[in-house]
C-alpha cells in the first residue's frame, strides 16, 4: 500500500503537471473548438477537482459541497459532452481555478491532519489522483488534435537506439499458465497495489506459445504499407474497416501529409520529415488490423500482450516491481514518440520486448469486456459504459502519467479513435 507521504507527493506532482498544461495556454487557446475526442481544458480542471471532492472529501470526511449546485456540470456522465462548450455553462478560468485550488488544499489538509491514514483513505486518494492522471493525458492529446504547441515539460531530447532497426525480430513466448490482472484482496488484507475494477479479479490462464515483435510497428514499417497502396486495397480491410475508409476517404494516417514528394508528420504545431525509426502513432484499430493483414501478421490478444509484458512471474512492470517514475521509458511527456522503437532496452520485458510501457497505447484484438467475477467499483462508469463496443489497448503512451500505468492496466478505446497516442505491435501467424 502506498504511504501517506507518497500519496501527498503524487498529488503535488500531478497538480503541478495539470497547472503546467493549463497555464501555458492563452485565453483563445483555452476556448477550444468543439471536437468529439477532447474537452475544454477548464472543464477538465474542474472535473478533476470534483472527483477529489465527491469521492474523497465528501465520501470519507463528510465535507459540504464547495460549489453547491454544480455537481451535474462537473460530472462527465450527467452533462452531455457538447454542453461543455455552451457559453455560461462552465465557470470561467478564475472561478474554476479557485474551486480547484480550494479542493486540493482541503484534500492536503485532511490527508495531513493525522499521524496515520486508513486503508480506505489511501485507496480513495490513489483513485482520485489516478483519475486526474487520465485527464493529464487528454489535455496533451487535445493539443495534438488542435495543432497547439507541445507541453512545456516535453523532453527536449530523446534517447538514441542501440540495436539496429529491423534486426530484433520476434520474441518467443512459451506456452504455459500465466497470471492475468490483479488479485482481489481478501477481507482484512491490505492491498499491495492499487488497481481499477476492470483489472480485477485476477486469474490464471493457459496461453499457447506465440511469437510477438520485440518492437512497436515503426513509421518505416507502416510507410511500406501506405506506399504499397494499402489504403486503396480493400482486401486488407475488414467490414468495419471498409466502412471507416468510405466515411473518411484517407490514403494515409490522419496526421501524415506529402509535401514536395516527401512524407511529413504533424506533431503538435509543426511538421517533421517522416523518420522511419520512430514509432507509429495515431492510428485506429482498423488501420492496425489492415496493416496486419497486409504484413501476414496479427494483433496480439490482450492476454498474450500481458503475458509478454509481465513474464512468468507476473511482475507489475516489464522490468520488475519498481515503479515507473524513474524507469527508462517514454512516459509523462519525456519524449512523446520521438525516441526510436529500439530505444530503452533497459526496461525490456522478461522476453526482450521493448517499450511495452509508454510510447504508444497498443491495440489488441480483444474486445473490452469484464473479467469473470467483475465487481463494479465506487464509480460505476469507470469501466462499464465501454464494455462491449470498445477494443482493449495496453501499455500507456508517451503522454501517460508514470503514476497511472502498469502492465495489468486496461484502456478502452473505440476502434475508430486515432487522436489518442495509439500504435501497436504484431504477432506471427501460426505455422
Amino acid at each position: 500500500m502506498i504511504s501517506p507521504d507518497q500519496l501527498l507527493a503524487t498529488i503535488d506532482r500531478v497538480d503541478r503537471q495539470m497547472m503546467a498544461l493549463i497555464d501555458d495556454l492563452n485565453d483563445e487557446q483555452l476556448a477550444v473548438p468543439f471536437e468529439r475526442g477532447i474537452n475544454p481544458p477548464i472543464w477538465e480542471m474542474g472535473h478533476s477537482a470534483f472527483f477529489y471532492e465527491f469521492f474523497l472529501l465528501r465520501s470519507l470526511y463528510g465535507t459540504e459541497p464547495i460549489m453547491p449546485g454544480h455537481d451535474d456540470m462537473w460530472d462527465s456522465f450527467v452533462i452531455p459532452h457538447r454542453e461543455r462548450w455552451t457559453p455560461g455553462t462552465v465557470p470561467d478560468k478564475a472561478e474554476t481555478l479557485h474551486y480547484y485550488r480550494r479542493v486540493l488544499d482541503e484534500t492536503r489538509d485532511h490527508l495531513t491532519s493525522g499521524s496515520s491514514l486508513s486503508d480506505e483513505a489511501l485507496y480513495l486518494g490513489q483513485y482520485v489522483v489516478a483519475h486526474q492522471c487520465m485527464h493529464l493525458e487528454s489535455l496533451v492529446w487535445c493539443r495534438q488534435t488542435l495543432g497547439f504547441h507541445p507541453p512545456s515539460h516535453l523532453g527536449a531530447e530523446a534517447p538514441g537506439a542501440t540495436p539496429q532497426l529491423g534486426a530484433m525480430g520476434d520474441a518467443e513466448i512459451p506456452g504455459q499458465r500465466y497470471r492475468i490482472g490483479v488479485p482481489v484482496q481478501q477481507e482484512g488484507q491490505k492491498a499491495d497495489n492499487f488497481s481499477f475494477d476492470n483489472e480485477r479479479p485476477g486469474f490464471e490462464m493457459d496461453i499457447a506459445s506465440f511469437r510477438i515483435s520485440r518492437t512497436l510497428v515503426s513509421l518505416g514499417d507502416f510507410l511500406a504499407f501506405v506506399e504499397s497502396g494499402g489504403y486503396e486495397d480493400t482486401r486488407h480491410w475488414s467490414f468495419g474497416g471498409q466502412y471507416w475508409l468510405r466515411q473518411n476517404q484517407l490514403s494515409a494516417p490522419s496526421y501524415w501529409e506529402k509535401k514536395d514528394g516527401e512524407w511529413m508528420i504533424r506533431r503538435f504545431d509543426s511538421l517533421h520529415p517522416l523518420d522511419p525509426a520512430l514509432p507509429l502513432l495515431h492510428v485506429n484499430f482498423w488501420e492496425a488490423e489492415a496493416y496486419c493483414h497486409w504484413a501476414k501478421r496479427r494483433l496480439p490478444t490482450e492476454f498474450e500482450w500481458e503475458a509478454a509484458a509481465r513474464g512468468p512471474h507476473a511482475h507489475k512492470f516489464p522490468w520488475g516491481t519498481d515503479n515507473a517514475l524513474d524507469a527508462p521509458c517514454d512516459l509523462g511527456c519525456r519524449s512523446v514518440g520521438t525516441a526510436p522503437v529500439t530505444a530503452f532496452p533497459e526496461s525490456a520485458s522478461p522476453f526482450g520486448c521493448l517499450q511495452m510501457i509508454g510510447t504508444a497505447w497498443e491495440w489488441t484484438s480483444s474486445q473490452y469486456l469484464p473479467y469473470d467475477g467483475f465487481s463494479v467499483d465506487m464509480y460505476p462508469y469507470m469501466s462499464t459504459l465501454q464494455f462491449g463496443d470498445h477494443k482493449t489497448c495496453r501499455g500507456g503512451s508517451g503522454a501517460t502519467s508514470a503514476s497511472l500505468i502498469r502492465s495489468s492496466y486496461r484502456q478502452a478505446f473505440h476502434p475508430d479513435r486515432f487522436d489518442v497516442f495509439t500504435g501497436f505491435r504484431t504477432c506471427a501467424l501460426e505455422d
